[in-house]
């Protein structure tokens, strides 16, 4: 086998090391979407890619941040900054190291991360045929990483706002991003008791959650059922809640 096609084995490998990790986190299994992300960046250096290492330190911080520890998540997300790394790996540990601030309450350190975030989005382009690493289903992922944020802010209505807006950009096939972002859409408007816009959003993404079987979307849809518990007067509460539990009790590996 000569160089080139040894390379290019190499970085194949890597891309399916690294989204099986993903697959494997959103069956709750975050040890071993460690692993594989871990072999992922072993495959990948070993074909002369050593960006995807500063990836790594992105997904981990992804896990620390569902376990609410927001230090590490900050942390780990500065670690993938370096100058050295393509734009497309520090916008993403920019938007990571915001939502570790949102998670702290820091709120202006949050926006500070975003708006280089935003600026690192910009340079994407050059980038050129580059494979891309993440997410590919989010138009903006700036945008929609500061509706988060500002849910963990405590700017429900804000936050709610600003979802809708990143929502109506992600196709409609896009099934896991729509329900990842849509679920917390749905608690964001809930949160700040607009209970039945709130049950009118979640309602159709039910099916969607049975589709994706996520660890982290339940983590938010655990959080909605308890929101949505505390205004059983409203019919749509009523009607939403027996299949929103289940939903929430359901293993997901």
């Amino acid at each position: 086998m000569d160089s080139r096609t040894r390379q290019e084995l190499l970085a194949l490998g890597s891309r399916y090391a690294e989204y099986v990790g993903w697959l494997v986190q959103e069956t709750g299994d975050e040890q071993a979407a460690l692993w594989w992300t871990q072999r992922a960046v072993d495959l990948a250096a070993a074909g002369g890619d050593r960006a995807l290492a500063g990836y790594a330190l992105v997904r981990r911080a992804l896990v620390t941040l569902y376990q609410d520890d927001a230090e590490q998540t900050i942390a780990l997300a500065r670690r993938a900054q370096s100058g050295t790394l393509p734009p497309r790996i520090r916008c993403l540990a920019a938007q990571r190291e915001a939502q570790g601030h949102a998670l702290a309450g820091d709120g202006d350190a949050c926006l500070r991360a975003l708006d280089r975030a935003r600026t690192l989005l910009a340079r994407q382009e050059s980038e050129g045929d580059a494979p891309v690493i993440g997410s590919m289903h989010l138009p903006d992922s700036a945008g929609m990483i500061t509706g988060w944020c500002l849910f963990d802010l405590g700017q429900m209505r804000k936050a709610a706002e600003e979802l809708d807006r990143q929502l109506a950009l992600v196709l409609p096939d896009a099934v896991r991003t729509q329900v990842r972002y849509g679920v917390r859409r749905a608690l964001a408007y809930a949160s700040h008791g607009e209970i039945d816009h709130a049950c009118a959003l979640a309602a159709p993404l039910l099916d969607g959650v049975v589709a994706v079987r996520s660890a982290t979307v339940t983590i938010d849809l655990r959080r909605l059922s308890r929101v949505l518990a505390r205004h059983s007067g409203h019919a749509l509460v009523r009607r939403l809640e027996p299949r929103l539990a289940v939903l929430s009790r359901l293993p997901v590996s």
